[in-house]
């Protein structure tokens, strides 16, 4: 084991960490003195990889920027959730360099849409669905054994990140609803699995939040200023990811075990 799994507090493993509210999250658990493994598919420009989806995800350069504010902290790794095996092999890695996991936040997704439901393409709904619904399925099956073999599965915490859209529809964008609600259902099905455990899963549900996902939305309803969606919530303004990541790290924490199966709002008023 080395010096910084020695020094680290807790370990986890973050998803969709090379910008946005994945980067967010990494920052703020390093802040508290968590060790983390930093995993982004890194799509890059728009292209056959991501069928449907029409802006550019995050490169390498992302990530590795991350990784270099947080030399002997952040394992940096591109890998992508729609791959089980990819996360298999992230899961062994955590444990071989920081010997165990605590915690998992599954992050990573993308957006499309822009159409009704009749006219969204299937492209769009398969992708959407793999990287949003089964990236996390892939990213828990293949840590949650490993917090179960660990030494404290107790302390060990699940967080999914969904959507307001997991509450409610929104226009235009039904198969991102249908993956956002199939994630929300997932943690609650992967709660009642961990009956006992002592492994909590919870799912936090950002609203609108100043990230390159928001930026694309506003494309995809013709918007020319991210800054009209604050209009939807009952703060009147975005959120930044600093703040989603902030209701993302308490949920990491031990104490956060009583509200295990639960679909954490943090949308500013959103849902209200």
């Amino acid at each position: 084991m080395t010096s910084t799994a020695r020094s680290a507090s807790r370990v986890a493993v973050v998803t969709g960490a090379a910008r946005g509210i994945g980067d967010a999250t990494v920052r703020r658990l390093c802040a508290d003195g968590y060790a983390v493994v930093a995993v982004d598919a890194c799509g890059g420009a728009p292209g056959d990889a991501y069928p449907g989806v029409d802006y550019p995800l995050a490169d390498p350069a992302d990530l590795q920027q991350l990784a270099a504010a947080y030399p002997d902290t952040v394992l940096a790794r591109v890998a992508d959730v729609r791959d089980p095996a990819a996360m298999t092999a992230i899961a062994t890695e955590a444990v071989d360099r920081f010997g165990r996991i605590d915690v998992v936040v599954a992050a990573a997704a993308v957006i499309a849409g822009g159409r009704p439901l009749w006219e969204t393409s299937t492209d769009q709904v398969h992708t959407l669905w793999d990287v949003d619904v089964l990236g996390v399925w892939h990213t828990v099956a293949a840590c949650v054994p490993v917090m179960l073999d660990g030494p404290d599965p107790s302390g060990c915490r699940v967080v999914a990140v969904a959507s307001a859209a997991g509450a409610r529809g929104l226009f235009h964008l039904a198969a991102y609803t249908m993956a956002k609600h199939a994630v929300v259902g997932l943690v609650r099905g992967l709660a009642a699995d961990l009956v006992g455990t002592g492994v909590t899963a919870v799912a936090v549900s950002p609203g609108s939040t100043r990230t390159p996902m928001l930026a694309a939305t506003a494309d995809l309803y013709g918007i020319d200023d991210v800054d009209a969606f604050a209009e939807s919530q009952q703060l009147r303004r975005l959120l930044e990811p600093d703040e989603v990541a902030a209701v993302i790290a308490w949920c990491c924490a031990r104490e956060s075990a009583p509200v295990n199966g639960a679909d954490i709002p943090a949308d500013g008023g959103f849902s209200g």
